[in-house]
């Protein structure tokens, strides 16, 4: 049974940061995102990593967010610094198994002051 377990959201101020942590389980991972909603907004990309050691990341989040991973463990981080309001949301991590999509059940991130 694949499990995926996000944890490491919290409050923040503006200009913080927070790491978050995806751990997935009951297989074996080549991909993995981070999508995240903020209330009243639909669902949106945010960051992906793959085994091959591809990377990419949403405009809004480029140079402040980074997309990491720990193979052995199955388990990616996603650093958040230079936090701001509009980060706000639930995030929620993304991982494949052969065609079926797989989904933590999400971690609240506030920034404000």
């Amino acid at each position: 049974q694949v499990q995926v377990v996000e944890s490491g959201g919290g409050l923040a101020q503006p200009g913080g940061s927070l790491r978050l942590s995806c751990a997935a389980s009951g297989g074996s991972f080549s991909i993995y995102r981070w999508y995240r909603q903020a209330p009243g907004k639909q669902r949106e990309f945010v960051a992906t990593i793959s085994s091959s050691g591809y990377i990419s990341y949403a405009d809004s989040v480029k140079g402040r967010f980074t997309i990491s991973g720990d193979g052995a463990r199955n388990t990616v981080y996603l650093q958040m610094n230079s936090l701001k309001p509009e980060d706000t949301a639930i995030y929620y991590c993304n991982t494949r198994l052969g065609f079926l999509d797989y989904w933590g059940q999400g971690t609240q991130v506030t920034v404000s002051s």
